[in-house]
């Protein structure tokens, strides 16, 4: 079954979220603890090919004047060298505020600030996702 991803990428994680079979409700998935680019590609891939995704969300991480700032060009930088290994289509979602949101979700349920900082950015891949779900 065809599923949509996810990501939240940042410096030193990439959270990732997969959809449901229908597209209706993103899962938080993974965190991937960055090391390379060359080796977060390859877990991505793995984590493609398992799941049959068909199409890649990306949190954009605009300024809050909707400008781009370093960190968006990161993102778009990382997804350059990503679309070099497949064929599928990447669409950036707007993503500010989402690690706000999920970390006053984490909080709300009395997760420990230890286990947050494992969770925080797969809960923020799940927001991007699920806000991309919601629109489509």
């Amino acid at each position: 079954m065809e599923r949509y991803m996810g990501l939240d990428i940042g410096d030193k994680t990439i959270g990732v979220a997969i959809s449901d079979p229908f597209f209706i409700t993103a899962q938080g998935y993974k965190t991937i603890f960055r090391t390379n680019d060359k080796d977060d590609i390859k877990e991505l891939l793995s984590i493609i090919k398992e799941n049959n995704i068909i199409k890649i969300i990306v949190g954009l991480p605009k300024n809050m004047n909707n400008t781009i700032g370093p960190q968006a060009e990161k993102v778009y930088k990382f997804c350059n060298k990503l679309k070099n290994s497949i064929s599928i289509e990447i669409i950036f979602q707007d993503e500010r505020l989402t690690t706000v949101s999920a970390e006053r979700t984490l909080i709300e349920g009395n997760v420990r600030r230890k286990k947050r900082k494992k969770l925080i950015d797969m809960v923020a891949a799940t927001y991007i996702l699920q806000a991309y779900l919601d629109m489509y």
